[in-house]
């Protein structure tokens, strides 16, 4: 998609045709490429196809009904901060006292949305030109235009001084083959530059891929790594608020697991129940803490697993009974699983090379019960627990 053809589509022609191709099937793209193009420019309705892929795609993020009225380009959805994540972090700065932010790398304006429905004005700021005509439109569509700005800018020379807080989303993909960038040096702008633009604010956040190492987070920043539904989405580093504190947080909810500095669990026996820390917990490093509120310790020294033997509510990690505990023995595992006539069979996996789809196909699960089975380690030795998910109501 080019700046031209983006362009033809914010036309009354454009917009028509959007509504034509709203939801088509993508069995059905090239017959309805065929039939439109009778009528109207083949560009155009390349370019309304296209869009119409994309939106459809973006509806797992920003909800089908935003995602209808939107325009996106094809990184801006694959870049875009999830709807959860971004209302969550615009309700922080809200309550933190923000009514103006700078959000940086702001690209198709999904934060800024997020930012300006919590009542923030946003200058939203990007060099990319289809990005910035995408944001612009964006809030046009939902009603927004109001307080949110657009500008096509180097955001490295853009003065955030009059703004309560900075926001930045440097990009995190390109290198090879457009894939995902791990040095936070080679984002774009680095992240030094990005920190020292939050060092300059009142308040600050900056957006950061997840797996970034401890190490490399500054001590004047608050880092929270988010999870939505289980799944891990980014990390945070805050600026202005508590620096040095570490914080998982679970959405929907929120709920909030703060770091205490306390040191690695112990190893123990194995107990009548495993606990599987949420991701964000286990990336915050504080595995610790769910262990210390559940009273118990790790399976093993480098296997974010938590045995303990009572059953405690948790939001931060879910619970599984065990009733088995086996060397790792395939035959041994598929007698057992006959026996107990399990025909479906959860396998979940850490600190062990078997994929559980082989080990599926290896035991021919067959009957109507279910269970799970633990591929991981115990105190060093390979090791198999089975059991089911525990009956617990989050605290």
């Amino acid at each position: 998609m080019n700046d031209v053809s983006f362009a033809s589509l914010l036309t009354p022609e454009g917009n028509a045709l959007l509504d034509e191709v709203r939801g088509t099937d993508p069995a059905q793209e090239l017959a309805v490429a065929t039939r439109l193009r009778r009528t109207h420019p083949a560009e155009l309705v390349s370019a309304a196809l296209g869009q119409a892929r994309l939106r459809q795609r973006a509806a797992a993020k920003f909800g089908a009904e935003d995602a209808d009225r939107m325009f996106f380009t094809p990184n801006g959805v694959e870049q875009s901060t999830r709807t959860t994540v971004a209302t969550h972090r615009a309700e922080r700065l809200r309550a933190l006292g923000v009514r103006s932010v700078a959000d940086l790398c702001s690209g198709i304006g999904g934060d800024a949305i997020a930012l300006a429905r919590a009542g923030i004005r946003v200058l939203a700021v990007d060099r990319d030109p289809l990005a910035a005509a995408a944001a612009r439109a964006n809030a046009e569509a939902l009603g927004l235009s109001g307080l949110i700005e657009v500008r096509e800018a180097d955001v490295t020379e853009v003065d955030t001084a009059s703004y309560d807080a900075v926001f930045v989303d440097p990009a995190r993909r390109g290198g090879r083959a457009g894939g995902r960038i791990f040095d936070p040096e080679a984002y774009s702008p680095p992240l030094s530059w990005a920190v020292g633009a939050a060092l300059k604010a009142p308040l600050a956040a900056l957006k950061i891929a997840p797996g970034i190492p401890h190490e490399t987070v500054p001590a004047e920043a608050e880092a929270e790594w988010i999870s939505d539904g289980g799944d891990v989405k980014e990390a945070v580093l805050w600026f202005g608020t508590e620096p040095g504190l570490v914080r998982a947080t679970l959405l929907p909810g929120p709920r909030a697991l703060r770091g205490r500095g306390l040191p690695d669990p112990s190893v123990r026996p194995v107990g009548r129940y495993l606990y599987e820390p949420d991701g964000a917990v286990i990336r915050a490093h504080l595995v610790a803490e769910v262990a210390e509120d559940l009273d118990g310790g790790l399976l093993d020294e480098t296997i974010a697993y938590i045995t303990a033997d009572s059953l405690r509510p948790t939001p931060y990690a879910t619970a599984y009974e065990i009733t088995d505990r086996l060397p790792f023995n395939v035959k041994k595992l598929r007698a057992l699983l006959r026996e107990r006539e399990v025909g479906v069979l959860t396998v979940k996996k850490r600190g062990s090379a078997v994929e559980p789809e082989e080990l599926r196909r290896k035991v021919k699960p067959q009957g109507p019960h279910t269970a799970t089975v633990f591929l991981t380690r115990v105190a060093g030795a390979p090791t198999m627990l089975v059991g089911h998910p525990a009956r617990q109501h989050s605290a």
